[in-house]
């Protein structure tokens, strides 16, 4: 299934990442992934290979100039490309649809509902029919 691509191979090739990129505490990591996702994955796909630039290009058939305009975000490969380089580092690709929750007026909604369910969770389950008040004698009585 081809989905939100740069995100979920992100954290499919890299493993630490949970999510969508721009989750993660990391904000420096997250700025890159951010701003070159195919970069940040190829990057991420050659250091847990282990194999050098120009090994991977070779692999790949292209040439170790282009992989690393590929790497700095002064090109963008196709996505046949980026799955042709993950895989040639003996990594595999996988492709998912998932729901994303987008922010409004800055706050993501995730953490918009996380307050609404604490907030909610203040209050009873069920109203009671008749509210509970101590009684008081009359006065004179």
């Amino acid at each position: 299934m081809i989905g939100d691509s740069a995100s979920r191979m992100q954290s499919l090739v890299e493993g630490s990442w949970q999510g969508y990129i721009g989750t993660r505490s990391d904000t420096a990591l997250g700025a890159t992934v951010l701003q070159n996702p195919s970069g940040a994955l190829l990057e991420a796909a050659r250091n847990r290979s282990g194999l050098s630039l120009r090994e991977i290009a070779r692999r790949a058939g292209t040439s170790h100039a282009t992989l690393s305009a590929y790497l700095h975000g002064t090109k963008t490969p196709s996505l046949e490309t980026l799955v042709r380089i993950v895989e040639s580092c003996g990594l595999g690709v996988e492709f998912s649809l998932e729901v994303r929750i987008r922010s409004a007026n800055g706050v993501p909604r995730g953490e918009e509902l996380e307050q609404v369910l604490r907030l909610a969770g203040q209050f009873p389950a069920s109203p009671e029919r008749a509210p509970r008040f101590p009684v008081f004698p009359r006065r004179g009585a």
